[in-house]
């Protein structure tokens, strides 16, 4: 039995990637980290939209990323960290999915491998011990020092969100004032873009098995 029959309530059925989401899955009340990609209209109100059906519906953002990337087609890509049960995940993608502006809704977490990286600047205060450290710290680490003066550095990290937060913590003792996120940017591993079309995959099947 799968949460599309017909006595089934539209948010749980509701699913706008492969296929049918399993009542067990539905049922399994653990939290889980997933990261959705969102194709919209690049025109104005749209982010004001999809961050208020999150906040209208109690649902929480961990971090967001927005920005143009088909200037032609006026495309814009919002990348959402959002943490939830599987059930509320799949009604956060369906509420999205219904969104007049939204093309395309996909979550790199289920779907498949994914690359996710995040970009943090960071300014340390520090003379002495402290700064020698700190700068042991940042070289262990690779990341990058962008501006330097006697008493303070501004630095640079690129890595997975996790990798940024533990960075973060080693560096909390050693003189951090200061930290600038971007917040999760993702995309899919492989060579499907985002908005390629499930149907064609289905009709290539089709075509392989005769």
């Amino acid at each position: 039995m799968t949460a599309n029959t017909p006595n089934a309530s539209n948010d749980q059925t509701a699913n706008l990637y492969e296929g049918s989401v399993p009542v067990a899955r539905l049922k399994d009340s653990r939290i889980y980290r997933h990261v959705l990609s969102v194709l919209v209209d690049n025109e104005a109100g749209v982010l004001a939209r999809v961050t208020g059906l999150f906040s209208g519906r109690g649902y929480n953002i961990e971090s967001l990323t927005v920005s143009e990337v088909d200037k032609e087609k006026q495309v814009s890509r919002i990348n959402v960290v959002t943490s939830g049960t599987h059930q509320v995940i799949e009604q956060i993608k369906a509420q999205l999915g219904r969104l007049v502006p939204v093309r395309v809704v996909r979550d790199l977490t289920d779907d498949g491998p994914s690359i996710e990286r995040e970009l943090a600047l960071m300014k340390v205060v520090g003379v002495g011990k402290k700064r020698t450290d700190a700068l042991r710290w940042v070289d262990k680490h690779g990341a990058n020092i962008l501006e330097s003066t006697p008493k303070s550095f501004v630095l640079q990290m690129i890595g997975t969100t996790a990798e940024i937060n533990d960075f973060i913590f080693g560096l909390q003792p050693l003189g951090l004032v200061e930290v600038s996120r971007t917040g999760a940017a993702a995309i899919a591993c492989g060579a499907k873009p985002i908005d390629h079309n499930i149907d064609d995959d289905i009709e290539a099947d089709v075509r392989l098995s005769d």
